[in-house]
């Protein structure tokens, strides 16, 4: 499986399904920062917009915002969640990240949530003094569960894609890059919650950063190596789970 035919399976990225409890550890919100950086007359290009959950309901109200994702079943996802918002000034349509056709010198920023980037590709479509907000799931997210595991996402990889990515952007020419941990804890109030969690999502799947669009392996969740986990890490707040991110801000 390959990793657009993985997410063609995902459609539907919103998690409210699963009654996460959030504790943040980082002072570092993609949103807050976008919001500063922007006003009326801004216009936003989202890499990686999945069904566009986010998109509508944080990014802020501008002149344009066009979101777009690899995965046909994605925007078509996004397109009727679009019709149900009733925001304005929003596209979607599908794109492939690396194979980026939008105007040159045109965004005042580009945002990048959890998905692959071409770094120079994104510099060379953003007007002078644009801005890039990158957010990414690290190498060492949800690492006590991987290590109990025995492998993850990017779990085998010998460099973490925040640095990567951190190097890339500074490569393509970007002026004040900043990369930030994140670090936040997710509670789950029961097992079978969370069982269906790591079923939705790869961070228990033999999913390497450094091989494009391969999925390696997606692997049946072994009970016991769960249970394992589970015991280790269940408190009076829920099954805890630590998730490691991170942010990149650059400016062009």
């Amino acid at each position: 499986m390959n990793e657009k035919e993985y997410y063609e399976e995902t459609a539907n990225w919103s998690f409210d399904e699963f009654e996460i409890i959030e504790e943040k550890l980082t002072n570092w919100d993609l949103y807050e920062i976008l919001k500063s950086v922007t006003n009326e007359n801004s216009k936003i290009l989202d890499l990686g917009t999945g069904g566009g959950e986010k998109v509508l309901k944080y990014f802020p109200d501008v002149q344009e915002i066009l979101a777009t994702d690899y995965s046909p079943e994605m925007i078509k996802t996004a397109n009727k969640n679009l019709e149900l918002s009733g925001r304005k000034n929003i596209t979607f349509r599908v794109m492939n990240n690396l194979k980026m056709d939008v105007e040159k010198n045109y965004y005042d920023v580009i945002v990048a949530r959890n998905t692959v980037t071409d770094l120079k590709a994104i510099y060379e479509a953003l007007k002078k003094d644009g801005y890039v907000l990158i957010h990414g799931v690290d190498k060492y997210d949800s690492h006590e569960l991987k290590r109990i595991f025995g492998y993850g996402q990017a779990f085998f990889d010998k460099k973490p894609i925040s640095i990567v990515d951190y190097e890339n952007a500074l490569d393509a020419g970007f002026k004040d890059v900043t990369l930030v941990p994140i670090h936040t804890i997710e509670y789950f109030k029961n097992k079978e919650l969370f069982y269906k969690f790591l079923k939705k999502v790869p961070i228990l799947d033999d999913f390497s950063e450094e091989t494009e669009n391969e999925i390696l392996n997606k692997k049946e969740i072994a009970q016991d190596l769960l249970d394992q986990y589970v015991k280790r890490n269940t408190s009076e707040k829920g099954i805890r789970l630590v998730r490691r991110y991170y942010g990149i801000t650059g400016r062009k």
